[in-house]
């Protein structure tokens, strides 16, 4: 049997899914804040938004500190002559092997904030579905996408 992926995708993913968890966050502030109104003006009983201010430094915690770290740690891919293999997953890890055969393009996907991190998004579109490598450094993507878009033709042409 084969071991797991070597490849991991950059540190500054780190970064950047920090930077989604603190967003996500704020979002949830407003919503916890919209309770705590609420609550204040309709005297609901205290634990409501003790509750809601639990909620909302768990959610803070597990976004901003707990789960980019694991996700990070967790991911890895490889790409080989004949398949890329995909490694994700905390509880339930997901291994997922992708012929070359199978692969119909390649693509690099980069929002504002992997930009600012010049980081980018392997997406590997096979007929059945869409696969992706996230926050590889933007020369390193492109690099892994054309070597993908050679194999992929090759074996095409092997069969």
């Amino acid at each position: 049997m084969r071991g797991e992926p070597q490849k991991r995708i950059s540190p500054k993913a780190l970064k950047v899914w920090r930077l989604h968890g603190v967003i996500q966050t704020l979002l949830l502030a407003i919503v916890v804040a919209g309770v705590i109104v609420l609550s204040t003006l309709f005297d609901w009983p205290v634990w409501i938004m003790a509750a809601a201010i639990a909620v909302l430094l768990l959610f803070t915690y597990m976004m901003i500190f707990f789960l980019p770290t694991i996700r990070w740690k967790r991911w890895r891919y490889e790409v080989r002559e004949q398949e890329i293999e995909l490694q994700r997953g905390f509880i339930f890890v997901k291994r997922t092997l992708v012929p070359m055969v199978r692969v119909q393009h390649v693509d690099t996907v980069q929002g504002p904030i992997l930009k600012k991190y010049h980081l980018s998004t392997i997406t590997i579109s096979t007929a059945a579905t869409v696969h992706e490598i996230p926050a590889l450094d933007t020369d390193e993507a492109d690099e892994l996408r054309h070597s993908i878009s050679l194999l992929a033709r090759v074996a095409e042409d092997d069969v």
